[in-house]
């Protein structure tokens, strides 16, 4: 079983206390008239620091004043003296250099008046002193490094989000440009052959005449052509979703589909790169839905969970498992959205017949 970070955090802050408590009750136990009550100081300084990281102030205290009692009482050597330099050191770490500063000078009093000023303990003294501005320093150093860390970090992110915004802005640039192009050109001819066709229906009833059926095909195929490419000119234009999915399965109700939408989990706003997703795959969706399902039955489901929303849009149509249609532009291009986002896209026809579409989009900060 794998922990989460947090609990593997508290282990290992545990494990460091529980270290510092050993080494300095090992070295308890070398010292002559080492009490009961020295034990139960040396274990409340040590065991305090596991909780450093929620309260280092606090923290500081405890320890300070267990590990000054100790020494006042016990006169132990040197090595009592960590616990407190582990303390200053998390302090100063995150700013508190002063009260670790205090801290630090309270222990050193203590442990230099533990007996007469003779050589030994003024050499002791002098080396935790020494201990002491090392846990300073390199506190504020960790400090500072976290820092740098942070907005190194931050300007990582803010160049990427650049890169993006630069990326989105050529793209929807090249959006507009195709737009142009196909108005300019495919609108004006396929507009003279619906007008052309029409022409000729037209006069051949005025004559009395039968109209081919292959005129009326060209004068049907040719509206088609216009609706689709007016609806693909929208897109184009704007790449932002112009509603929700809920929208999109009124306008597909109103066309005549008969569309089913359920939505379960706590749902709530999503990012603009999920919701963009999230709406295009409904509408590519039951768009497909439209055109090649027929009369058929269309649910549509979004499931919010905790990370993650699952789009899922089934249809009862014609489509058979043992001929899976070929991936067209729509297909392609939802799936290249999904995999954009680090999510999955399972797009086939079912075992029961129908197709069915399900995308799961992990879902990132609410905007």
């Amino acid at each position: 079983m794998q922990l989460d970070r947090a609990t593997r955090t508290r282990l290992a802050d545990a494990t460091l206390s529980v270290v510092v408590g050993a080494l300095v009750a090992t070295s308890a136990a070398f010292d002559d008239g080492t009490t009961p009550v020295d034990y139960g100081l040396i274990a409340a300084g040590s065991l305090a620091l596991a909780a450093y990281r929620r309260a280092p102030r606090a923290v500081l205290a405890v320890v300070t004043v267990a590990m000054t009692a100790y020494v006042l009482h016990a006169h132990p050597g040197s090595l009592a003296a960590l616990p407190v330099l582990a303390a200053v050191h998390t302090a100063a770490r995150v700013g508190n250099r002063g009260v670790a500063a205090v801290a630090g000078a309270v222990f050193l009093a203590g442990f230099a008046v533990t007996g007469p000023a003779t050589q030994e303990v003024v050499e002791r003294t002098t080396l935790l002193v020494g201990w002491f501005l090392c846990a300073l320093v390199t506190g504020l150093a960790d400090r500072n490094w976290q820092a740098y860390l942070r907005q190194t970090e931050q300007r990582a992110l803010e160049a990427e989000r650049t890169r993006e915004e630069a990326a989105l802005r050529r793209a929807g640039e090249e959006r507009l440009r195709i737009a142009r192009e196909l108005h300019d050109s495919l609108t004006h001819s396929i507009s003279i052959v619906k007008l052309q066709a029409g022409v000729a229906a037209h006069l051949a009833r005025k004559r009395g005449e039968e109209v081919p059926p292959a005129l009326l095909a060209i004068q049907e195929a040719s509206g088609e052509a216009m609706r689709e490419l007016r609806s693909t000119l929208e897109v184009l234009r704007t790449d932002e979703p112009t509603g929700t999915p809920a929208l999109l399965v009124e306008r597909a109700r109103a066309a005549g589909l008969a569309v089913d939408l359920t939505v379960t989990g706590d749902e709530r706003p999503l990012t603009a790169t999920v919701d963009r997703a999230a709406y295009r795959i409904v509408q590519e969706a039951l768009t497909n839905a439209a055109r090649h399902a027929g009369s058929a039955k269309v649910t549509v489901q979004l499931d919010y969970a905790r990370d993650d929303l699952t789009v899922r849009v089934d249809d009862d149509g014609s489509a058979d498992p043992a001929r899976p249609p070929k991936p067209g532009i729509g297909l392609t291009g939802m799936r290249e959205r999904v995999t954009a986002l680090g999510g999955t896209l399972y797009a086939a026809p079912r075992t029961d017949g129908g197709f069915s579409v399900r995308a799961e989009l992990p879902l990132g900060e609410a905007t």
